[in-house]
């Protein structure tokens, strides 16, 4: 119930040019989405780190035991490196929250 208020009160098109300009080089969403450079993205919340079809994960990340929430994903977009040492994400860091809001709130809408 939590995501969903914070879903309406992000800026989904604020989100989506996130996704495009930070992220979209490397993953996939939406209908067509395929493993690329990063994996996929359709579903991530509540998905278990490094199981999805098509994309090989370095072994600490399919060995993190994490499921991705709410949480997960924000510290993980702010310093993979510190969420998952050893991970093939390579980020600067989006430590902004009303961005990183937007950016989650994006994600959401694809199941």
């Amino acid at each position: 119930m939590v995501m969903a208020c914070q879903a309406q009160a992000a800026d989904l098109e604020a989100g989506e040019k996130l996704f495009t300009r930070v992220c979209g080089g490397c993953h996939k969403v939406g209908p067509s989405a395929r493993a690329a450079f990063g994996p996929e993205l359709n579903g991530i919340f509540g998905r278990r780190a490094g199981s999805t079809e098509g994309y090989v994960y370095s072994p600490e990340m399919k060995a993190s035991g994490i499921v991705w929430d709410r949480e997960k994903l924000t510290a993980f977009v702010a310093d993979p490196s510190e969420v998952v040492p050893g991970t093939k994400m390579r980020l600067w860091g989006i430590s902004d929250a009303e961005k990183v809001d937007n950016l989650l709130a994006y994600l959401a809408t694809f199941k």
